[in-house]
């Protein structure tokens, strides 16, 4: 087994959601806000203190999952993830979860270190760690975003370099991936 990272980066220290400085991350975190303070104005029982984390779905069948995503005209987005990675947890959280829950992204995560079962994207049932090692990854998080014939779109984004500019940078890379996504669908 090869050692994998924690991206734990010069002492930056991951400060939430609030910190994000981009005009979608902010309406994102804004969105959050109202939607607690409709609840609570409604009386619904529900509080951003006592909510349950974020979670992604499991890497099962990538193929399966690839065609589900390309169907619906989007790449499949893959988080590569450690357990106990704080890093890991920021990404899930107050990124991808919402993303997931609120917007529909296509994503699921493969863990690191895990023996759980997936099949990859040339059909070979094998395990979680094993696919990441075939991969090359060496960080985590690391997002990679799937198109058509499961090749990846574009530039990975690994790590936590800046978690001022995170969602930037994911928001960038969607709306990339997306673009390439709807031209291979027009594309004869």
């Amino acid at each position: 087994m090869k050692k994998v990272a924690c991206n734990v980066l010069n002492g930056v220290t991951p400060r939430g959601p609030h910190s994000r400085a981009t005009a979608t991350s902010t309406r994102r975190t804004a969105l959050r806000w109202s939607v607690t303070a409709l609840a609570g104005a409604l009386g619904a029982p529900f509080h951003a203190a006592n909510a349950a984390p974020a979670t992604l779905p499991s890497a099962v069948s990538l193929p399966d999952e690839l065609a589900m995503a390309l169907q619906r005209g989007e790449p499949l987005v893959v988080m590569v993830s450690l357990p106990g990675c704080p890093y890991c947890k920021i990404t899930r959280e107050n990124y991808l979860g919402p993303m997931h829950a609120q917007e529909g992204l296509s994503v699921v995560q493969v863990d690191l270190q895990s023996r759980q079962r997936v099949k990859d994207f040339k059909g070979a049932v094998v395990t979680h760690e094993q696919l990441i090692e075939g991969w090359g990854i060496k960080i985590a998080p690391t997002l990679l975003f799937f198109g058509p014939m499961g090749k990846e779109l574009v530039p990975r984004l690994e790590g936590v370099a800046s978690p001022d500019f995170y969602g930037a940078y994911l928001d960038q890379r969607l709306a990339q991936a997306r673009r390439l996504v709807q031209a291979s669908v027009k594309a004869p």
